[in-house]
């Protein structure tokens, strides 16, 4: 079997795992709603309504984008590598199923800025297929430097980011989630600077992990197109 039909069976297997996990957190979530307790957790860790009513947004977000690749690649003609929606599809399983789900956003520390750091990375090297598939078009001319191409990718990145905490932000004061953190376990709600904390940390977080991504894209992009020198007829 050669290497890319091998690597399209895993991804088959892959997105079938974690669509059906996510599905069936959508009916566990729904269930445990009309069960927990309302307004804010007594300790650490305890699960309240608005925690369900996030649980149930975020797997049921998951399971319409992880069809978002196959969506693109028929809207737009489109080839997406199977490692690029391998490495996708895992991260909603990291996200969503681990991080809402099995709670591992408390059970496991700086869960959340992994995840920022390796969405991050994620979406600049998303930026570079993007910049890549432009330069494809023969009727567009484009012959654009490593370095417009890099800091494409790195705004592409940085913007992904920002899109994620306006809705953070929105689904906080639209559906009362504590997404930013912004409420303490003991109901406490934070003011001033430690009240966009967790918020800055996520947005530094991605833009740390932009750059790092971007710039390895530029170094290998300036090693490709670095034009081979030749020597001079005498």
């Amino acid at each position: 079997m050669k290497p890319e039909r091998k690597l399209e069976k895993r991804k088959n297997v892959v997105f079938s795992i974690v669509l059906f996990l996510l599905v069936i957190s959508i009916f566990y979530a729904i269930y445990m709603l009309f069960h927990a307790p309302s307004g804010l957790a007594e300790y650490a860790g305890q699960r309240v309504k608005s925690d369900y009513v996030l649980m149930v947004l975020q797997c049921l977000f998951g399971a319409i984008v992880i069809f978002l690749p196959e969506k693109v690649e028929d809207r737009f003609e489109v080839r997406i590598p199977n490692l690029i929606k391998i490495i996708y599809i895992i991260f909603l399983f990291l996200a969503i199923y681990l991080g809402e789900v099995r709670n591992f956003y408390f059970r496991v520390p700086h869960w959340d800025n992994i995840l920022h750091f390796f969405s991050a990375t994620m979406s600049g090297a998303l930026g570079f297929f993007l910049v890549d598939y432009l330069n494809g078009f023969d009727k567009l001319n484009l012959d654009l430097s490593p370095f417009f191409v890099s800091f494409f990718a790195f705004c592409f990145s940085v913007t992904v980011g920002a899109i994620w905490e306006i809705y953070e932000f929105l689904a906080d004061g639209i559906l009362g989630t504590n997404m930013q953190k912004f409420i303490t376990f003991q109901g406490e709600v934070l003011v001033g600077r430690e009240a966009i904390s967790d918020t800055m940390e996520d947005i530094i977080v991605n833009t740390l992990g932009a750059l790092l991504i971007v710039t390895l894209g530029y170094f290998y992009l300036q090693k490709k197109q670095k034009p081979n020198k030749k020597v001079p007829k005498e």
